[in-house]
């Protein structure tokens, strides 16, 4: 199943694909939260109700806005170099361990909603990332349980400000958990539709030259581990979101560096999990 929410901002509705289609579901009840992630009941209740519906189930037009496919999460945490050749172009050193770091809560932001740069920003980057979203409460989970605790897997865009991230001190999060940082979807795919998720092409234009080309193939550490060795240190629950990291080819090793800018346009996607176009807009207050 693949599904997603629609609507203005704040006032999103549930959705599901089917065949490409995108489908309004909201009259279910269903809201896509912790309670329905982590409750088999409620999503046999939805499975249900497309059974019994699907009939007079009504359309999503194409121009109706897709928001973030699940309301907000109770944490977004990132794995950090997770690809080798990742590793090699940022001139970051490979711990012994998995890096670890959380986006704060106001970075997680719609599929299409635009991403803003930070006050004082100098060097935005993007990372097409393919992230996971919990089903069940993980905790000291081992590596065989781990994909037990998997609801499904989305898209994702791990922004970062990297003179934020490395040049002033501390920790990874102040470059990392910025406003609208954290952009998912457009949709969650249970972990039934997705074949291999070890074998997933990763890709990035910006402004339409192609920046990012890689493949989940190449990551350092699988899901299961990665489950597994975050679990010690905290509990998932369901609807958090795990990012899993990003190949080659951000802004930071490039030659010269590239660094976005407002008015620049990403477009990303990931087989299997779609793909979507975002904006980088001039810094708000409000």
């Amino acid at each position: 199943m693949k599904i997603f929410r629609f609507g203005p901002k704040g006032q999103e509705k549930s959705g599901v694909i089917i065949n490409d289609k995108k489908y309004d579901v909201s009259a279910s009840g269903i809201i896509y939260d912790e309670n329905f992630f982590g409750n088999e009941e409620k999503q046999k209740q939805l499975e249900d109700y497309i059974a019994q519906n699907m009939d007079a189930l009504q359309e999503v037009s194409d121009d109706v806005r897709i928001g973030t496919p699940l309301t907000r999460p109770g944490k977004i945490v990132c794995v950090g170099l997770n690809f080798e050749d990742h590793v090699k172009e940022t001139g970051l050193q490979q711990q012994a361990e998995p890096i670890m770091f959380i986006k704060a809560n106001q970075s997680f932001n719609g599929p299409q909603d635009g991403i803003m740069q930070p006050y004082g920003s100098t060097k935005m980057d993007w990372e097409t990332e393919l992230c996971v979203i919990i089903g069940k409460k993980a905790n000291n989970v081992t590596e065989e349980e781990a994909m037990d605790h998997v609801y499904g897997y989305a898209l994702i865009n791990d922004i970062s400000e990297r003179a934020f991230q490395t040049e002033r001190g501390g920790t990874w999060d102040k470059g990392k958990g910025c406003d609208t940082f954290a952009p998912v979807g457009p949709f969650i795919a249970t972990k039934d539709e997705i074949d291999d998720v070890n074998n997933l092409r990763v890709w990035l234009k910006l402004n339409g030259e192609m920046m990012q080309d890689g493949n989940t193939s190449d990551f350092i550490y699988r899901i299961p581990k990665l489950i597994s060795y975050l679990s010690q240190f905290m509990s998932f629950l369901p609807g958090d979101i795990i990012s899993t990291g990003s190949p080659a080819g951000s802004g930071m090793g490039k030659e010269p560096q590239i660094w976005l800018k407002p008015g620049d346009i990403i477009e990303y996607g990931i087989d299997g999990l779609g793909s979507t176009t975002q904006e980088i807009l001039p810094f708000r207050k409000d």
